[in-house]
């Protein structure tokens, strides 16, 4: 049987996508920072399922888990999910906050990324899959330094696989899953907050629909996943041309605050999800 270890998933895409992983045959290893939410959601996923604390801006547990799975089976999966969001300009955000960013999606990604390739190098074969999101293919206003954290996600995500390439290893795969917004407790509290509405200006994707995609995925293993596929191309373009996008920029936030909007009153009404 396949390992894998989820990070992060203790609620929301995390959770979802530790059962799409059992569903496919893989015994799951649950972790979260939450010791308590891991356990509960490995209870809930079964006997295939093993909850356990994690905190991912710690190198040496990141490692010491990657390790033992090694000595005892193969780690053939690692799908580095932790994340966290805070909106709003970077002068208005605490020091704190755009700190706890960068430790959890950049560093906690790297910690997990470098973990796992120890065991996965010896064995020859592996895949790490890393959560990113659409933020990271676009500057984002209002969510700018998130953004920029999912920006540095990619950039280690295809450099390593890169590196990995040029030591001669084949069969490890590397993989950055770039989501539209997705309703997770992640945005829940994000319904009136205006700087977040660019996650909103999407179609908003369930956990469940992200996790299909991902478990498709350890199927056919490909650099980089965006979903839906069509919305990279849409806002790649305000990189490719960012005077137009600045010009576009009071009609776009205009929209996107309309549809989240057109959220908070569906989600009210019990008509979404």
């Amino acid at each position: 049987m396949r390992t894998a270890v989820v990070t992060g998933a203790g609620s929301g895409l995390g959770h979802a996508i530790a059962a799409e992983l059992i569903e496919r045959g893989y015994r799951v290893h649950v972790t979260d920072v939450d010791a308590g939410a891991a356990d509960r959601v490995a209870v809930e996923l079964g006997t295939e399922a093993r909850g356990s604390a994690l905190d991912v801006r710690d190198e040496a547990a990141c490692r010491g888990l990657a390790d033992s799975i090694g000595r005892t089976g193969s780690l053939d999966l690692w799908v580095n999910n932790a994340g966290v969001f805070y909106s709003g300009p970077p002068w208005e955000q605490s020091a704190e906050k755009r700190q706890t960013m960068l430790d959890v999606n950049v560093t906690g990604l790297m910690n997990g990324t470098v973990a796992a390739l120890g065991p996965m190098r010896i064995a020859g074969k592996g895949h790490i899959v890393n959560v990113v999101s659409l933020a990271g293919l676009v500057a984002a206003p209002g969510e700018v330094t998130y953004s920029a954290t999912k920006h540095a996600a990619i950039a280690f995500t295809l450099g390593t696989l890169f590196d990995l390439r040029r030591s001669g290893e084949k069969k490890i795969k590397l993989s950055a899953v770039c989501p539209d917004g997705i309703w997770t407790p992640m945005l829940e509290d994000k319904l009136e907050d205006l700087d977040a509405a660019p996650s909103f200006s999407g179609r908003l994707l369930t956990a469940e629909e992200v996790a299909k995609e991902v478990g498709k995925l350890t199927e056919r293993p490909r650099p980089v996943l965006i979903v839906p596929r069509w919305r990279g191309p849409q806002l790649r373009l305000f990189d490719l041309f960012p005077r137009l996008g600045l010009r576009l920029l009071p009609l776009v936030m205009w929209d996107a605050r309309r549809r989240q909007r057109r959220y908070k009153r569906l989600i009210e009404s019990g008509k979404w999800p």
